[in-house]
């Protein structure tokens, strides 16, 4: 079947993204368009476009008279949904630690400032969100309990006003997502998760901060506990 030029550039893109991370392309290499074209298969047009968008990614630099310079993770935009996906493609098991040990700082807080700040509407909305974990969880849906989940901390995030939170919202639904599709979240979720979700919402709504961040700090400690055996050997790298 013949991709449309959307789906040959967001393919190419996801594909030199990932040799990128996995270290097909390691940090130092120089490459020219005309190689990627060649390695790829595909118009030089399109590798222009791809190149682009690494380039923002901070994954690769243009040098004058020379081409293209793969750089090394510590310069790339770690935190952006593309790097996020492709690392949980290929390197899943430190991609998973990282951004947990991540939840775990930033959660609880987030949490806490949205008992503090959240509007009734929002409030209600949280509590919903949580109803709906319990049904699709208890009911074994693992895809409507992932997008209600998601939800759910997305409007945790956003609801204490605090703008770089709420950013962190689509680092959390790629982190779920990730999780889910790695198959490390369970059919049936633990009845004390799903229980600590709905803390967190009664917390919300009656304004008990230090109750909210408990709550939070116990669902994303329980998210490090079942995963851990996933990173138990993985080495920590700093950036290469």
């Amino acid at each position: 079947m013949t991709r449309s030029p959307r789906n040959l550039h967001e393919h190419l893109r996801d594909q030199v993204g990932q040799d990128i991370v996995a270290g097909r392309l390691a940090a130092g290499t120089i490459v020219k368009a005309e190689d990627l074209r060649a390695r790829y298969d595909v118009s030089l047009s399109v590798v222009r476009e791809v190149v682009r968008v690494l380039e923002s990614l901070g994954m690769l630099r243009p040098v004058k008279r020379v081409g293209l310079v793969v750089l090394a993770m510590s310069e790339w935009t770690l935190l952006d949904p593309l790097v996020i996906r492709w690392r949980m493609t290929e390197a899943p098991a430190g991609q998973l630690r990282s951004l947990t040990e991540l939840r775990v700082a930033i959660e609880p807080e987030a949490a806490a400032l949205a008992a503090r700040h959240a509007t009734a509407e929002v409030a209600e909305e949280i509590m919903t969100l949580a109803a709906r974990m319990r049904s699709s969880g208890r009911q074994g849906d693992v895809e409507a309990f992932l997008d209600a989940d998601v939800a759910f901390h997305r409007a945790v995030l956003g609801a204490g006003g605090n703008e770089l939170f709420a950013a962190f919202d689509t680092v959390i639904g790629e982190i779920l997502a990730g999780r889910t599709g790695a198959g490390l979240m369970p059919q049936f979720p633990h009845p004390d998760a799903l229980q600590w979700h709905f803390d967190v919402a009664d917390s919300i709504g009656r304004q008990e901060p230090d109750r909210a961040r408990e709550a939070m700090a116990k669902i994303v400690a329980k998210a490090d506990d079942e995963m851990g055996r996933v990173w138990a050997d993985e080495p920590r790298h700093p950036g290469r």
